[in-house]
């Protein structure tokens, strides 16, 4: 991935350019780009239209789902082009008759094997989560708690879908009543306080400390286990539970940093977290 602030707006794949631009809260890339990468046509706006027209369920869910938007050509000026996210990028993939294109097939293939294989057997994610994180280079104190959590998590969801809560905007709403219990913080002011960059899908919970994972995973367990408890039979009844879940871990996060003499909550992200052990580790040699 490109850094520099001029060339935020592309990624590189086989030195090959690929614009992409920040859109609904996601990256969008441009579809004549991937195409350009895969198959080396000399013309690939052309040859994407004719795939349209060949595969017409590719042309139709091209035409549904992927939306006209703004981004710079080689001469520099603003033109609209069609787009996609990742979802869509793969969907036409699958439908590149390209020698390019078999790496990403074959990796669609394993990646669905994977998920098929998580389904039946959860603990094969967990397993491929720690490696993830080790592989990052979290400590691995931090890693159990961090995988303890994504239980909590789940057992909490499952809880909320039990109540008749499906849709994810409530998800998002009743994890914001804990948190802003817990921490005084919704989980998007807490992305602010941590200074995470605003066009991310960094994931919060990745750049807490422990304290601050152990907090969460209490007061989403209180949560849990009211809920369980009262059996709330509307969305306005869960989010009052949700609200009282979070004051417990968040009265014993107030008695913790009495205790301590300082704040739980830190501005300290995975950078800083990773730096943390690096030093420790070097201190023991």
């Amino acid at each position: 991935m490109i850094d520099t602030e001029s060339e935020r707006a592309l990624v590189v794949f086989r030195s090959t350019k690929i614009r992409r631009t920040w859109f609904k809260e996601e990256w969008f890339y441009s579809l004549v780009d991937i195409v350009k990468v895969l198959t080396d046509s000399s013309n690939p706006t052309d040859y994407l239209k004719k795939m349209r027209k060949r595969d017409e369920e590719l042309g139709s869910y091209l035409g549904t789902n992927c939306p006209h938007v703004e981004m710079l050509t080689e001469t520099g000026k603003k033109r609209n082009t069609l787009a996609g996210n990742t979802k869509d990028i793969f969907r036409l993939i699958q439908s590149i008759p390209s020698k390019n294109a078999e790496p990403f097939k074959r990796w669609l293939a394993r990646v669905g094997k994977e998920r098929i294989d998580e389904i039946e057997n959860p603990e094969l994610a967990q397993e491929r989560m720690k490696e993830m994180y080790e592989a990052k280079g979290y400590p691995k104190d931090w890693i159990d708690k961090r995988l303890r959590g994504v239980a909590i998590r789940q057992n909490l969801t499952d809880e909320w879908k039990e109540r008749g809560i499906e849709d994810q905007r409530d998800f998002a709403i009743l994890t914001a009543e804990i948190s802003k219990a817990t921490f005084g913080m919704a989980p998007s002011e807490y992305k602010r306080f941590k200074e995470l960059p605003k066009q991310s899908k960094a994931n919060l919970r990745d750049h807490m400390n422990d304290l601050e994972l152990i907090f969460t995973m209490l007061g989403e367990r209180m949560t849990t286990e009211l809920s369980q408890e009262e059996k709330p039979d509307t969305f306005s009844k869960s989010k009052d539970v949700a609200k009282r879940g979070g004051e417990v871990a968040g009265d014993a996060k107030t008695r913790a940093e009495k205790e301590l003499g300082r704040p739980v909550t830190s501005r300290e992200n995975f950078a800083q977290l990773t730096d943390k052990k690096k030093k420790l580790e070097h201190k023991k040699q």
